[in-house]
């Protein structure tokens, strides 16, 4: 698949509700999605047998995306319940459901993500509730799996904490 007719039909998704202030929900562009997925493939991090979690998912927008380019499974994992609602549609509309899990669950200390391949995540930025990405961040610590995250450029603070924890950045 080509770049391009991915970003098109990550841009035909039905959009993240985005309806929690508190919870920092943004949409991602079709066009970033696709950009970032075919970033991972070229790093060499995703492969047709891989086992994918999408922390934050929203609307499904990166999960999808790796199913396109032939990720065994995703486990999306989203608080949001309305958000779930719009992710299983994107799910059924690309006939992703079998390879899609969807996990209703606020991302914390206490969540169990079982060990996946590659973790994708947008989390939140942190603009209204300092440090609102954390959970996001320990998961990925927790996990110990390879992770690609999307955030702001003005964040500072990504690359001194995985490195304090001895992960290459």
């Amino acid at each position: 698949m080509r770049i391009r007719h991915l970003a098109m039909m990550l841009s035909d998704l039905e959009p993240h509700p985005c309806n929690d202030v508190s919870l920092e929900q943004y949409s991602t562009d079709g066009d970033l999605a696709a950009r970032l997925l075919f970033d991972i493939a070229s790093f060499g991090d995703i492969n047709d047998n891989y086992t994918v979690a999408d922390l934050g998912a929203g609307n499904g927008i990166l999960g999808i995306a790796a199913l396109k380019l032939g990720v065994q499974q995703v486990i999306f994992v989203e608080t949001d319940i309305e958000a779930c609602s719009t992710l299983e549609k994107n799910l059924i509309k690309h006939n992703a459901l079998n390879s899609g899990l969807i996990v209703n669950e606020h991302i914390s200390s206490e969540t169990f993500l079982k060990k996946v391949d590659l973790i994708i995540c947008n989390p939140p930025w942190g603009r209204q509730k300092e440090k609102a990405d954390r959970p996001f961040l320990e998961m990925i610590l927790k996990n110990g799996s390879i992770a690609h995250l999307l955030h702001s450029a003005s964040a500072t603070h990504i690359r001194p904490f995985f490195e304090s924890k001895g992960w290459d950045v």
